[in-house]
């Protein structure tokens, strides 16, 4: 049930953000019989005092409602502290990416350089056969056995996009326990349960930045003084038509928040980091057709060029393409075509490859 064998116990490592989802997946696996250990993973500390002005990141108090979790189901939980790897494989580059006038994706940072690895160890640790997550996402099997990566049911919720990256030893050891239920689903359990934490709200997309308008621009400028990027606002004609106070405040196909007027709707369409200039255009000039990408991860068994649908950025349901490898200077480099227009492929935004709700691979927009 659920996508939790209960045939032979077993010792699963659960993790738990102190939220709903992973609450629910442990008491799933508690359930189906097996010897369930929690494990929370702290990642990063909020220097306002006081919950509700960000999202879930594993901070203290995150901690302490996946204690009350474990308690409650009776499993033992340990903390273990990743802060330092956390900022310098995710937050860094988050960072980086927006002084560069890229739009970066850091929950598949996390996943790819934090999360799934470091659990897959500390399971070795604690003597786990298993790795169970709150992801809404599914296992499935080649006919010759090779594990991938599956959409999950519930579309809106979602997350194979951040786990393309994910291992072939590492899917050797993963369970999703949610990958066959709705949120609607989980969260009614976890009230009819009684869990700790059923009622709590629905974390943020990003966890580590606060919430509000201009918390992104906010939280670059904190950690990037002295970098900062200013320069000029133009037109698709290339007319000087505002002034910016740094790149990192704009995203390609933003249309709100520009600071300039023109009489009609304008979208940002090219971000140049190295002269600051934000260029603004209509929004059929926010089309592509093809895109250069970078670090290309496949799954095992998939090989290159292959047609496919692809998904551009997180909420993006995908468009088909076409993917190939350059044959130079790098194998991880290459190129998709698309069958028809894309709009606002971004630049640090990650391109995976579907085929049906199998996840093939991806790979970084550059």
């Amino acid at each position: 049930m659920h996508n939790v064998s209960s045939t032979a116990r077993s010792r699963v490592l659960v993790a738990m953000s102190g939220g709903v989802d992973s609450a629910v997946a442990a008491a799933r696996l508690v359930d189906a019989g097996h010897d369930v250990v929690g494990v929370t993973l702290h990642l990063w500390d909020y220097p306002e005092a006081g919950a509700g002005s960000h999202g879930r990141c594993c901070a203290p108090e995150d901690q302490y409602d996946a204690r009350r979790t474990a308690d409650a189901l009776g499993i033992p939980h340990f903390t273990f502290d990743r802060r330092e790897l956390f900022a310098k494989t995710v937050v860094e580059p988050f960072v980086d990416a927006y002084l560069a006038g890229e739009t970066p994706s850091p929950c598949a940072a996390c996943n790819r350089g934090v999360k799934i690895g470091e659990l897959v160890a500390l399971a070795d640790r604690l003597g786990a056969a298993r790795v169970a997550t709150g992801h809404y996402a599914r296992l499935g099997h080649t006919e010759s056995g090779e594990p991938f990566i599956r959409e999950g049911i519930d579309g809106s919720k979602d997350q194979s996009y951040f786990l393309y990256a994910t291992k072939r030893v590492e899917l050797d050891r993963l369970v999703f326990p949610l990958g066959e239920s709705t949120k609607t689903e989980v969260r009614a359990e976890a009230a009819l349960r009684r869990l700790p934490g059923a009622t709590k709200g629905e974390s943020q997309e990003l966890c580590f930045v606060g919430a509000g308008a201009h918390a992104y621009a906010s939280f670059v400028e904190e950690r990037a003084r002295g970098r900062l990027r200013p320069g000029p606002i133009v037109d698709a004609e290339g007319r000087v038509v505002g002034a910016h106070e740094g790149v990192h405040r704009f995203t390609i196909g933003q249309r709100k928040g520009l600071g300039v007027a023109l009489g009609k709707p304008a979208f940002v369409t090219a971000i140049d980091s190295e002269t600051g200039t934000v260029r603004l255009g209509d929004e059929k000039d926010l089309s592509s057709i093809e895109t250069a990408i970078e670090d290309i991860v496949v799954a095992p068994g998939v090989d290159l060029p292959l047609d496919a649908r692809i998904r551009v950025r997180y909420r993006h349901e995908g468009a088909v393409g076409r993917i190939e490898r350059s044959i130079t200077p790098s194998e991880s480099s290459g190129k998709i075509t698309f069958t028809s227009p894309v709009r606002a492929v971004s630049r640090g935004q990650i391109a995976v490859f579907y085929d049906g709700d199998r996840v093939l691979g991806g790979a970084r927009i550059c």
